[in-house]
């Protein structure tokens, strides 16, 4: 397993990383360690959850059950120092943690109590913004996205306050790092000089999402990560499993995420599955596993830092693992792109 600098914190993480949002929903607990067991053995030493997690579906009475999860494997195992931990604040809008008040000097000290709690640790290794506070074009919301009502001031000042409640942590031994998710690069490029001007955690890393269906890393946001060194934290790397195939001509497997969200949250819509079909068929042509191929396009990306997936049960993730043993050639890479030429924006 290729290890990764985390943004310029010291800290290698693996160029995989255990993504643990099913776990407590469609991933029991038994399940989920025996996950854990299986990544870890395998050279994974970085997992990623967060306060609201479990989703499919999100729900009052299950919200922090995945960090709980972790935690049990913790205290089980004796591991918890061989794990790089990763988890997320949940921000304005999530109505079942702080009433869905948006992030702050008051709920980042809150939030971190709560996950520190919950993960049965010390120390949260990287601590990340599930979502800013202004609003992100992430999740769909990039065909309508206008950021013309932002108040700048605001924002600015926001960020100010909330880096110096995240050094505050990080001078109390609470948290390492700081990482964003569903950011832009005009935010972090933000963050990024907040920090170097008035001090507090320098961003590590961004949590968003990239597949082979969803590229809106490649240009500013992947400029950005390679002269800040501030890596990519891909999410939904098999793009909520359509990448598998298992989707095509209809299929809704039984327990499978379009099972339980009929659009995998936006991402079902009528080009998908010809852009799916173009990936298979190049899969298929150069005789590489979909899955295979799809993981290791995301791992051979300059900007990428680790690539988290998910798996609902442990014979998906021993499948997924042998990725890391695919490498893209040139002409794949060709086949790649000029299917992405033809199908850019899915859905």
């Amino acid at each position: 397993m290729k290890m990764k600098p985390l943004g310029r914190t010291g800290i290698e993480v693996s160029e995989l990383c255990l993504g643990t949002m099913t776990f407590g929903t469609q991933t029991p607990e038994a399940e989920a360690h025996a996950q854990m067991e299986m990544a870890r053995d395998h050279g994974i030493n970085f997992f990623d959850a967060a306060e609201m997690y479990p989703v499919n579906p999100i729900s009052a009475e299950t919200v922090g059950r995945t960090e709980e999860i972790v935690g049990n494997w913790f205290e089980k195992t004796g591991r918890r120092d061989e794990v790089v931990m990763a988890t997320k604040h949940s921000g304005a809008g999530f109505k079942h943690a702080r009433d869905g008040a948006p992030i702050s000097a008051k709920t980042i000290p809150e939030a971190i109590e709560g996950s520190l709690r919950r993960l049965k640790t010390d120390v949260i290794d990287l601590y990340q913004f599930h979502w800013p506070n202004r609003g992100s074009y992430m999740f769909r919301q990039n065909w309508a996205f206008d950021p013309s009502q932002q108040d700048r001031a605001a924002t600015l000042a926001h960020m100010e306050e909330a880096l110096e409640a995240l050094q505050a942590q990080v001078e109390k031994g609470n948290i390492r790092a700081f990482g964003l998710s569903n950011e832009s690069a005009w935010g972090t490029a933000e963050w990024l000089r907040i920090a170097g001007e008035k001090g507090g955690p320098r961003v590590a890393s961004i949590q968003n999402e990239y597949s082979l269906l969803c590229r809106l890393y490649d240009t500013d946001l992947a400029e950005l990560s390679v002269n800040e060194d501030v890596g990519l934290l891909a999410f939904s790397p098999l793009a909520a499993g359509l990448l598998t195939g298992k989707y095509q001509h209809g299929r809704v497997p039984d327990g499978s995420r379009m099972s339980i969200v009929e659009n995998l949250g936006g991402r079902k819509s009528a080009r998908v599955f010809d852009a799916v079909d173009a990936y298979l068929a190049i899969a298929q042509t150069h005789g590489i596993d979909p899955i295979h191929m799809a993981m290791a396009f995301t791992l051979q990306r300059p900007f990428m830092c680790s690539s988290i997936f998910g798996a609902t049960r442990i014979e998906q993730l021993e499948h997924l693992l042998k990725c890391t043993e695919v490498t893209l050639s040139d002409e794949v890479m060709k086949d790649i792109n000029d299917a992405h030429r033809a199908h850019p924006m899915p859905y």
